[in-house]
């Protein structure tokens, strides 16, 4: 048990690791192109929320994306009003990553960790990125199926099948997990990763799943909140529309979610599938909601957020 638990802990980190270098090698590529996509092509809700997604499933992380964009409104290059479009934008992007996930690449793992060892070593930035992005491939697709291949001892030894038995009943405790998880490993994208592994073995039931992806997407706020510290009202107003557009948001499905769990067993059959589905459904209605009134929820931020005027 003991062991099966460090080994557990280990893939987590190993995902986290590989996670952080495909997005540092991604990130090292295209960090001027980001920046110039984000700064010009935001000046309407609908072309932030485009932008938004390209940028997030290009770099395969919503929260960077964030980071970035309230280091932006910090520095005044973009108003918090062209904020809301980029976060709508980043919260469809992180899908793509999620979706990735699922597809059944094992037969890449060895060559993607090879090709990445050799081109690491280069002294060429852009092909010690592309190595890194190689190696940050390998080792999230390996931890992926080690997590998997873990689940099925963890969740059935005695000790801890009560826990999970609670986690399947109660959609508050699986909410504060989603939402505690990612707020400590700042990835809202790794929680629901590791939740797809459980899933797949049967681990935790559909519900559990979807009721924790909605947790990790509050969670995942914690990340521009931090970011946002010291930075001027503009970063903090960004941050506290990150925070209510996902909390409003997952209020807003939690009464829904036997309704999603149905809706995506109709469209996939595999439990870790059906979840990164979910996921799509979630951010997708959420964005395509909230794009109509962006200006409109951006004027409830300042109002709520601002400092009255004396």
């Amino acid at each position: 048990m003991i062991l099966h638990i460090i080994a557990f802990i280990f893939f987590i980190l190993c995902f986290l690791l590989g996670m952080t270098w495909l997005r540092s090698g991604l990130f090292n590529i295209a960090n001027q192109k980001i920046k110039k996509w984000l700064h010009y092509l935001t000046e309407t809700p609908g072309k932030g929320v485009l932008t938004g997604t390209v940028v997030t499933a290009f770099i395969h992380s919503s929260s960077a994306v964030m980071v970035l964009t309230v280091g932006l409104a910090s520095s005044g290059l973009i108003p918090f009003r062209q904020t809301i479009g980029i976060m709508l934008g980043s919260n469809i992007g992180t899908t793509f990553t999620l979706e990735m996930f699922t597809m059944d690449m094992n037969y890449l793992i060895v060559p993607s960790m090879v090709i990445g060892c050799i081109l690491y070593f280069s002294r060429t930035p852009s092909i010690r990125s592309t190595g890194m992005i190689c190696i940050g491939f390998g080792l999230i697709f390996t931890s992926i199926r080690a997590i998997q291949w873990l689940a099925t001892p963890l969740t059935t030894h005695p000790s801890l099948r009560a826990y999970i038995v609670e986690v399947n009943e109660h959609v508050l405790l699986a909410l504060g997990i989603g939402c505690v998880l990612t707020a400590i490993i700042q990835s809202s994208t790794v929680v629901t990763g590791v939740t797809m592994g459980f899933l797949a073995v049967g681990s935790i039931d559909l519900h559990a799943g979807i009721t924790i992806m909605l947790g990790a997407n509050v969670g995942t706020c914690i990340t521009a909140f931090i970011a946002s510290i010291g930075g001027g009202i503009q970063a903090k107003l960004t941050a506290y529309a990150h925070i209510w557009l996902n909390v409003i948001g997952v209020a807003l499905f939690v009464p829904f979610i036997p309704l999603l769990a149905w809706s995506v067993k109709a469209l996939a059959s595999e439990p870790d599938l059906q979840l990164a589905h979910a996921s799509v459904i979630f951010n997708l209605l959420c964005s395509v909601l909230v794009l109509p009134f962006a200006n409109r929820f951006a004027r409830f931020i300042e109002r709520i957020h601002l400092p009255k005027k004396s």
